[in-house]
C-alpha cells in the first residue's frame, strides 16, 4: 500500500536522529511511539541494528510538527540511555549522537538551518548538554562535515570541552551519561551497507578506503569497514552524501568490483532509513543487493499523491 501523505500542508522537512540504542527492542519502540504519537508526524522507518548499537527513525512532517517531535524525542532519549555502559561499533559522541534536518518539499536549506539552530538551541538549555552544529548549519567551516564535527568521540569530549574547541549552545561541561548532540541540516543523504561474504574485517577496511571520497575513491562517499560480531561478518558501511553524483547502483558495483578483486564475494546489502527513488538510477533493488525491498523504503512514496487506495 502507498503510504502517501498528499494533503499534509507544504512545505516539508525531514528528520533523521540517530539515538545510541539499538539492543533494545522496547524502548526502541518506546522512542518510535514518540514520533508516531505526534501529530502531522509520518514515521517513514525506523532501523535498529545491535553491533553497531544503534537506531536510525526517519520521519517528516510541517515545521512545527518536526520540531515538536524531534524535542520530544530528544527528552525521552537522554533520560533513558547512559553512554557509561554503552558499546558499540559505530561512532558517536551522545546518547542522541545525531539529529539532522533535511528540506524535502518547498523549503529552503537556509529554513532548515534555522530550524536545526533552532531546536539545538532548545536542546542545549533544556538539557543542559553541549549543541554543535554541522552540515550546512556549522557555524564555521571545521565542522561542516560529520566526522570533523563528531572528531574524538564520546571517549575524546570531556578533554575536546576543557580545551579550545567550546560547544556552538550550551555549557562546556562533560556529562558522562548523555555526551553532546550533533545537530545538522544537510541535503537527502543514502545510508547504504554492503555485507561481505565472509569474516575479513582488514578486507572490509581496504574496500572502504578504495570506496571513499577521502582516498579517491567515489564522489560523495563515506565508507568505513565494520565487523559485524551477531553475524559473524564484515561491512563495508557508507553514506552517500550525494545520491546525483554517486547512485546506490555505482556504489553497490564498486564494492562488489573490490571485493572481487580479493576473492570475497557480497552477500546482500542493506538500506538504512528511505532512499528517493532517483538514488537507484533505473536498477532495481535486487541488482544492489536488497531482495527483500519494498515500497514504503522509498521517500516518493511519501510524497506522491495516492493511488485510489
Amino acid at each position: 500500500m502507498t503510504r502517501s501523505i498528499p494533503d499534509v500542508p507544504r512545505p516539508l522537512i525531514e528528520c533523521v536522529p540517530n539515538v545510541s540504542e539499538g539492543r533494545d527492542r522496547a524502548l526502541i519502540e518506546r522512542f518510535a511511539a514518540t514520533l508516531g504519537g505526534k501529530p502531522g508526524v509520518t514515521l517513514m522507518n525506523v532501523h535498529a541494528d545491535p553491533d553497531h548499537h544503534r537506531s536510525v527513525f526517519s520521519f517528516l512532517g510541517p515545521l512545527a510538527a518536526v520540531e515538536a517531535a524531534a524535542l520530544a524525542l530528544a527528552d525521552r532519549v537522554l533520560e533513558a540511555i547512559d553512554l557509561r555502559t554503552h558499546h558499540g561499533i559505530h561512532p558517536r559522541i551522545g546518547a542522541l549522537d545525531v539529529l539532522p534536518f533535511v528540506p524535502v518539499a518547498e523549503l529552503s536549506m537556509a529554513e532548515t538551518v534555522e530550524v536545526a539552530r533552532r531546536v539545538g538551541r532548545t536542546i542545549a538549555a533544556r538539557h543542559r548538554l553541549p549543541v554543535y552544529y554541522y552540515g550546512q548549519a556549522a557555524i564555521g567551516p571545521g565542522r561542516r562535515r560529520l566526522p570533523d564535527a563528531r572528531r574524538g568521540g564520546y571517549e575524546g569530549l570531556a578533554e575536546r570541552l576543557r580545551g579550545a574547541d567550546p560547544p556552538d549552545d550550551g555549557p562546556g561541561r562533560f556529562d558522562p551519561r548523555a555526551g553532546a548532540v550533533l545537530v545538522g541540516a544537510r541535503d537527502i543523504l543514502v545510508a547504504f551497507n554492503v555485507w561481505l561474504d565472509g569474516s575479513d574485517l582488514d578486507a572490509a577496511r581496504a574496500i572502504a578506503r578504495a570506496v571513499r571520497e577521502s582516498s579517491g575513491g567515489l564522489a560523495g562517499v563515506q565508507a568505513i569497514g565494520l565487523w559485524l560480531a551477531s553475524r559473524g561478518i564484515a561491512q563495508v558501511s557508507m553514506n552517500l552524501l550525494d545520491y546525483r553524483a554517486t547512485p546506490i547502483p555505482v556504489a553497490f558495483d564498486r564494492v562488489k568490483d573490490e571485493a572481487g578483486r580479493r576473492g570475497i564475494g557480497v552477500r546482500r546489502s542493506e538500506l538504512v532509513g528511505v532512499a528517493p527513488r532517483a538514488a537507484f538510477r533505473g536498477r532495481s533493488p535486487a541488482s544492489v543487493g536488497l531482495p527483500d525491498f519494498t515500497f514504503d523504503l522509498l521517500l516518493d512514496s511519501y510524497l506522491e499523491p495516492a493511488s485510489g487506495q
